[in-house]
């Protein structure tokens, strides 16, 4: 297979606290039409200086850049305390029909790689080739013009992909019906809902038949049913020989569609292999980052901070703290925390979720879903839920947990809490350990009858 995307010792550098500049449509035809002298320009100039510093002595990988690199290439490799590297040093290559998870926790560079591979934003070093056109799905917001209808963007966005407009007239109706916006079609899109916009963007996008589609985390705006469906258009769209890149935190659905994961930590890439292997390094990863760092210290953190998580723990039915549950055990989960305001806090809620090894949210529960609101809590303590005849299957699985006050967020951290083992038990009270693979244990009364279903 050939190669269609080839990324080479790529870098990108950002200014803490600036911004890059918006750019105009016009500004954006002008430099594509400039590029191709702008790169004969580079490549003569680079041949000059090869010549004139043939008795120098050897250079650094670093010292040999794109010439798309910015001018911050000039910083080099040290970087002062306004400046970070959101990559550093990224190299990999897709063949054609490849469909391949980009990973990593929060921060890892994963939407600046798909910005820089759109051609969005500009790399610091290094450089990436493309071969094909390139149909992208980042930010909910980006690629339409709000002022246009849906209908008159459908056609924007093929120019923009270089398609005649009868290539788009033949695909139109096929997208307005994936999107399911046939009554909104005319609208303009300004007066979308962000899950309207999204349908539209990906359909759009999916079905324009670009040789590379660039899929960001934008599925988790689409409910459950939609994104299905998107999952299975990616799906589709790797078996006619068209490459997908795909970044998402759900490890179920990269685990699902792409044979290779390719896990990026801290700006570099940690892991290229198959998904399912990424997928395991990126849980190492995850786990030993939340160890490393004391929960009230940890500054992936989102809400007021009224009042904050501060530790999480299990114990038994006798109130002993335990290292790991087992299955069909009497369990309670607690949830430490500590106020930030001086007078006692009132309605307030609590949830947390389980997720699987590999990411997939098995349950939510909220204190408020049992009709338990606190309406007075003490400045510091701990919240206590009971779950009884615990029903998960052995092994390890992470919790999220999140705290509302007067309905606003006050804390919810991002990578979640922390994570713990569940040991075999005999869930049925039979020795059956249920079904392999299932994360979900249930129990049921069986009898027969020679009643027939009406």
């Amino acid at each position: 297979m050939d190669t269609v995307i080839k990324v080479e010792h790529l870098s990108k550098q950002y200014r803490i606290g600036a911004r890059e500049g918006y750019r105009t449509f016009r500004e954006t035809l002008v430099d594509a039409a400039k590029a191709p002298f702008v790169r004969l320009r580079g490549a003569l100039s680079k041949e000059h200086r090869a010549e004139s510093s043939s008795d120098s002595s050897p250079k650094s990988p670093d010292s040999t850049l794109s010439a798309l690199s910015s001018p911050l290439s000039a910083v080099g490799g040290r970087s002062s305390p306004e400046l970070i590297w959101a990559l550093r040093d990224v190299s990999f290559e897709v063949k054609q029909g490849e469909v391949v998870g980009i990973i990593g926790r929060n921060g890892a560079g994963k939407s600046t790689l798909l910005k820089i591979l759109s051609r969005i934003t500009e790399p610091t070093e290094g450089r990436v080739e493309l071969r094909g056109r390139v149909g992208s799905l980042l930010e909910v917001g980006t690629g339409f013009h709000p002022e246009l209808t849906g209908h008159e963007n459908i056609y924007l966005y093929g120019a923009i992909l270089g398609m005649d407009r009868w290539e788009v007239t033949r695909k139109f109706d096929e997208i307005v019906a994936f999107a399911e916006l046939e009554k909104f079609i005319d609208t303009p899109v300004k007066k979308y809902s962000s899950g309207m916009y999204m349908r539209l963007a990906f359909a759009v996008a999916a079905h324009l038949e670009p040789e590379i589609l660039l899929v960001d985390e934008v599925l988790a705006v689409g409910d459950a049913a939609f994104q299905k469906k998107c999952l299975g258009k990616m799906g589709n769209v790797s078996k006619q020989g068209r490459t997908v890149l795909f970044v998402s935190h759900n490890l179920a659905a990269i685990e699902g569609i792409c044979e290779r994961g390719v896990l990026l930590d801290l700006g570099s890439i940690a892991a290229d292999t198959d998904s399912k292997s990424a997928i395991t390094r990126y849980t190492e990863l995850t786990n030993a980052a939340i160890s490393s760092v004391p929960l009230v210290d940890r500054q992936d953190r989102s809400g007021s901070g009224k009042v904050v998580l501060t530790g999480f723990g299990l114990e038994d039915s006798y109130g002993n703290r335990m290292s790991a549950a087992r299955t069909g055990q009497d369990v309670s989960f607690i949830f430490s925390y500590e106020s930030r305001e001086k007078n006692p806090l009132s309605d307030v809620d609590v949830g947390f979720g389980l997720y699987s090894n590999t990411g997939y949210l098995l349950f939510v529960l909220y204190a408020s879903y049992t009709a338990k609101q606190f309406d007075r809590i003490p400045s510091k303590g701990s919240f206590r839920c009971e779950i009884s005849k615990l029903p998960l299957a052995a092994g390890r699985y992470l919790v999220g947990a999140r705290i509302l006050v007067r309905g606003d967020e006050a804390d919810w951290p991002q990578e979640g809490i922390g994570y713990f083992n569940v040991e075999a038990g005999d869930f049925f009270g039979t020795g059956n350990s249920g079904f392999k693979g299932c994360p979900f244990l249930v129990s049921g009364k069986w009898s027969v009858s020679q009643d027939e279903i009406k």
